[in-house]
């Protein structure tokens, strides 16, 4: 399971040290820094299958995403004034997590020097990566290491040389991740990899969740939910009894099933007093957006980690109950993180506030942003009793 998410540099994310439950809620108002966190943790899912350098590109490079505040924010609590300051620190986008068993920190910066005439100049490199273990990365911990185009790994000795050329836009965890020579790094990678993350789903008539498709045993719902019937099926042939409860606590008793025709697999949902079932071409918005929830989180084959944006969107206030269930029963199999403007979803998770987390655990815990001088702060943590964390230097 993971403990800590740190993240720097990144928009309003300053400087956040965060830890993690079995379920854990992010909360906050708009503009506090809920989907720049969201958007940081797709970024670091992203180091695993190395993408990480063209997803930041399509934020418009790493300039466009970087903290655009002072570097000490001192001076401005002190006057009240924002005011540039002399940069003393690298320009760095920095993002690492500590969990049970390994730790992962990859650090990015702007180009030394892309090439004579590139157009890729705006790339960033990475400069930095580790892989540790225990809670934080320390020399003696640190299993693998790289800085800029160097890397080696833990030997019985100090430390032994992977590669002195290593492109800056290829991480460690692509090129030596293999399970027989470097375990640690393909565990990393594949934990990265198997993050799972939904950002709700298209209901519109034309949406693809409406449409009938070829069906196969689907375990994992698609990001855009275009194989909802497929993955209903597999739920259901998988005998997952949360899907039934959900469905009948939502719509009064109804029952969701799967046709086909001509091969095609399409949704069906019976409710009380209907003379035939409905098909998803017929379902309401909100009605296939709960559906979409539901394949999502009683998925067969569940990930180490699954974030949530926002699901409670567009659903009747009569509906976050039952979504409320759903989340439950996926936290049973797997570490989840919602990110929700809902205080009545907040209700039915019954989170406790992050500083009594701290000190007595549990198993859901409310992370609430608010910002402070531009940055964000997770309100009710105390600085001395956050998760212990140190990024190192380049």
């Amino acid at each position: 399971m993971l403990q800590t998410i740190a993240i720097r540099g990144y928009r309003s994310l300053r400087d956040v040290v965060l830890p993690l439950a079995p379920l854990t809620i992010v909360t906050g108002a708009n503009g506090t820094g809920k989907s720049s966190l969201y958007r940081a943790l797709r970024l670091l899912a992203d180091c695993g299958r190395g993408e990480v350098i063209g997803s930041l590109a399509a934020e418009g490079g790493l300039a466009s995403v970087l903290w655009a505040g002072p570097e000490q924010l001192g001076g401005a609590k002190r006057t009240g004034r924002v005011e540039g300051t002399t940069r003393t620190a690298p320009t760095a986008l920095e993002l690492g997590f500590a969990s049970d068993d390994f730790g992962y920190l990859v650090d990015l910066g702007l180009p030394q020097m892309a090439g004579h005439r590139s157009l890729f100049v705006l790339d960033p490199e990475i400069k930095r990566e580790a892989v540790f273990v225990g809670p934080v990365m320390r020399t003696a911990s640190t299993l693998v290491r790289r800085t800029r185009d160097y890397a080696e790994a833990a030997a019985d000795r100090g430390f032994e040389k992977l590669s002195q050329s290593l492109p800056t836009y290829r991480s460690v965890l692509a090129e030596f991740a293999h399970p027989g020579a470097h375990p640690e790094l393909a565990a990393v990678r594949d934990r990265l990899r198997n993050w799972r993350f939904y950002d709700g789903f298209r209901v519109d008539a034309a949406a693809p969740a409406r449409q009938r498709r070829v069906g196969t045993r689907t375990p994992v719902l698609s990001e855009d939910g275009s194989d909802l019937a497929a993955a209903i099926q597999t739920i259901i042939e998988a005998g997952h009894d949360d899907l039934r409860r959900a469905v009948a606590e939502a719509f009064d008793g109804a029952e969701v099933s799967v046709a086909v025709h001509d091969g095609l697999f399409d949704l069906q949902l019976r409710q009380k007093g209907m003379l035939r079932a409905l098909r998803a071409a017929e379902l309401s918005d909100g009605t296939l957006r709960f559906l979409l929830w539901a394949a999502a989180l009683l998925s067969p084959q569940p990930p180490s980690l699954m974030v949530l944006n926002e699901p409670e969107t567009s659903l009747h206030p009569d509906l976050v109950r039952p979504l409320a269930s759903l989340i439950r029963a996926a936290a049973a199999a797997t570490q989840v993180v919602v990110v929700t403007h809902s205080s009545a979803l907040l209700d039915h998770l019954d989170a406790i506030p992050v500083g009594d987390f701290v000190e007595s655990g549990g198993d859901t815990v409310e992370i609430k942003l608010h910002k402070e001088l531009g940055a964000t702060r997770i309100e009710g943590l105390n600085p001395l009793a956050a998760p212990a964390w140190d990024w190192g230097k380049r």
